[in-house]
Formats: structure tokens, sequence, C-alpha cells
């Protein structure tokens, strides 16, 4: 049913789209830009290869372990972790970089690392050269990611740059509903290393396409020197503000949820509650929850504001981690199964209200350092999420109290935070 909506709501935006190949606000010194249509379908596949690379390896993650050799299970979590903590480098480096040398050369030499990356896990033969190449892919990965919001930015204004970003939003939401499905559709016909097949050929048409067909949107007299004195000086200047810092640990705290449920997801549906092939069809019904409270949070943003919808949904994203918290004691670690996808639908739901808004709090400050301050709101949250995310999967023994504790206390701790954070920026 959701699935059906949201392609009903795309075919819907498409056909409202102008194709016109112009923007009306373009601005004058830029060339000819993409129609419309073209341009959303374009960066809509250059940015889902950050999703498409982390959710298509879950129903993999058995056949990959059993491939390298990997006894111990908690490592396939270092499958998804090592590639952000990749990002982390590259959200940093890409910022600057593409205010240097312009957007479309970041793009291009950031997906060429990326597939340089993605060769590497494709051939790897144990873990420590396949997990080098997540790292790599992750750097790579970051140019397309930070770059193509820099060029859209470039090209739209205003509620124009709005009404694209939503368009492309609509793929943010698909892709990691579809994309376990892809993984497990691919494995059933082939082995693992064909998903990587498959991005390589993805990554390869987005930067081809790219090359032939997208202008470059930055003007010359427009780009900026890499200064790395200037670039210290204005990072210090960000992490030295107590109105934006809080904002930034509370992103980490959550999204250290997130990557630990999405590190065990594939156990905690195959292993502990034995769903088979049906894992992808559970994984897109929890995650369709942020799909649903995504779509409803710019309308109640509106009327009571980013710090209520954030403090709403932290407060029942504990009660409800609360809960299953004591379901998962009472049960020996395993509620049943209704039980934990109610509770679970209702904990993942809740992040489709905080990353936007805690996102928008965080930036609202740093006006001339906003290029920067995205690179390093990014990067810093990712990193605190990985340290606390690989801390918390130490403890999952193919059990739901690991999962449910995790986003217990990284709620609590995220409840802190923001009135902290609230608190100084009044």
């Amino acid at each position: 049913m959701l699935l059906s909506k949201l392609l009903s709501r795309l075919k819907t935006c498409f056909s409202e789209l102008s194709i016109k190949k112009r923007p009306e606000n373009l601005p004058e010194n830029l060339p000819e830009n993409l129609p419309e249509k073209e341009f959303i379908a374009l960066f809509a596949l250059m940015i889902s290869l950050t999703a498409l690379s982390m959710d298509s390896m879950l129903p993999a993650f058995p056949y990959i372990a059993e491939s390298l050799a990997i006894d111990d299970y908690q490592k396939t979590q270092w499958i998804i972790s090592v590639m952000i903590f990749g990002m982390v480098f590259g959200e940093v480096v890409f910022g600057p970089l593409s205010d240097a040398i312009g957007r479309k050369k970041s793009i291009v030499i950031g997906v060429s690392i990326y597939i340089i990356g993605t060769i590497i896990a494709l051939s790897a033969a144990s873990l420590s050269v396949f997990l080098f190449g997540r790292f790599v892919q992750g750097l790579g990965v970051s140019g397309p990611k930070i770059a193509s919001r820099a060029l859209i930015r470039d090209i739209y204004k205003g509620s124009a740059m709005a009404r694209i970003m939503s368009f492309i939003s609509i793929f943010f939401i698909l892709v990691p509903l579809l994309s376990p499905s892809l993984g497990q559709l691919i494995i059933s016909v082939a082995n693992w290393r064909w998903i990587f097949v498959f991005l390589i050929f993805q990554a390869l048409v987005a930067m081809i396409w790219l090359i032939i067909r997208q202008p470059e949107t930055l003007a010359l007299e427009n780009q900026i020197p890499l200064n790395l004195t200037r670039l210290l000086a204005d990072a210090k200047i960000i992490l030295m503000r107590p109105d934006v810092m809080p904002f930034i640990v509370l992103l980490g705290c959550i999204f250290a949820g997130m990557m630990l449920y999405i590190s065990t997801a594939q156990s905690i549906f195959q292993d502990v509650y034995h769903t088979g092939d049906r894992f992808p069809l559970y994984f897109a019904m929890l995650a369709g929850g942020i799909a649903i409270v995504s779509f409803s949070n710019g309308k109640i943003v509106q009327k009571v504001g980013m710090f209520r919808c954030v403090l709403m949904a932290l407060t029942v994203l504990f009660l409800a981690s609360s809960c299953l918290v004591v379901c998962a004691f009472y049960y020996q670690g395993v509620p049943p199964f209704p039980l934990f996808m109610a509770l679970g639908m209702i904990m993942i739901s809740c992040i489709g209200m905080v990353f936007g808004n805690v996102n928008a709090m965080a930036m609202e400050p740093l006006g001339k350092v906003a290029g920067l301050g995205a690179s390093v709101i990014s990067s810093l949250s990712s990193l605190i999420a990985i340290f606390l995310s690989v801390i918390a999967g130490q403890f999952y023994h193919f059990s739901i109290t690991p999962f449910a504790s995790g986003f217990m206390i990284f709620s609590a701790i995220a409840i802190i935070l923001l009135f902290y954070g609230n608190k100084c920026r009044q």
C-alpha cells in the first residue's frame, strides 16, 4: 500500500514537471541546463548510490561471511560501518573541493574512486581487503553526495530548489525500501559479488550521463581556492559553538541507532525470527514508517516548530524503545514477532522527524560558513555514530535486547542534548 502510494506520487510529480530546458530562475551566466525530468532522474540515480551501496548488501551478509571465512557474525556489521567511516573523510574533502575545482569534476572524481573501491570489494578474497574496498567506496561516494547538492543549489533557488529536492527525496525513500529486495533478487540468481557488478554499472551510467549531458554550474570567477588554514579556522569556529555542537552529537546518537539496526537487521529477521526470503519485505515495512513521517513532517513543523517536532519524536522513540526493552527481558530476548514489528515501526518512524529538523537547527546559526558547516555536521555526526554503533553492536548475540537498549539509551541522551542545544540557541 505504501509503495503504491509512493509510486503514484512519483508519477504525479513527474507529470507536473515543466519540460523547459532552462528554469526561470537560473542565473544568466550559467550554460543551458538539462530538462527538469532528465535532471531529476540523473541526480536521483547519482545520489541513490549511497543508500543502494549499504542496503542492498544486507541479504548477502551470510554469503559474504561464508565466502570470506568470517567466523564471528559481529564482524559482518563492519560491512556497513567501514563504508560510513570512509564517508566521514570524503564529506570533509569533497565540500571544499567542489568549491575549488567545480561540481562536475568533483562528482567525476568521487564516482571514479567509488568504482575503484567497488572493484576491490568485488575481487576481495579476505575480510581485510573487502573492508578496505568498502572504505574506498565510502570515500568516493561522498563526491556525488556532497557535490550534487551544491550543483543543485547553484541552479535552483528558494522554492524552486525545495521543489526539485522534494522530487529527488522520493527516491531517498524508495531506494532504502527496495534495495534489500534488489540484493535478494541478485543473490537468488547469481553470486553475491554480482551486487557489486550492478553497483559499478549504475555508477558508470550515472557518470557518463553526467559528463555528456550536465554542464558545469560553478563559474571560474566563483571558485574558491583551497586554503587549509582558512578551512581549519572556520571548522574550529563551528566546533566551538555551543548552539551547534549539541545538535551534531544528537544527530550522531540517532544515526548510531539507525546504523545498529541496519547492521543487525538481516540477522534479526532471518536468524532470530526465521523470516527467510521475506526479510526484504519486513525490512521495507519498518523503513516505510520513515516515509510516512517524512511526508507529514513538512506540514507539522510549520504548525508547531522544529523543537517541538524533534522533542515529540524523541519522546515517542524513547518510550517505544523502553517498552521493547521490557518485552525483550520478559521474553528472554525474543519478544513475539508482531510485537517487535509494531514497536520497531514506531521507533524507526520517529527518525523521519529527527534528521531533517535537527540538521536545520544545526545549520541555522552558521551563516557564511554553511557550506563547510554541512560537511562538518555530516562527517562528525557520522563519526560519532560509528563509534557508538560499533560498541552497541558488540553486545548483539541473536537477541533483540541490544537493539532496543541501544535506541533507548541514544534517545535519552538525545533528549538531554536537544534541551541543552535549544537553551544555547536562545
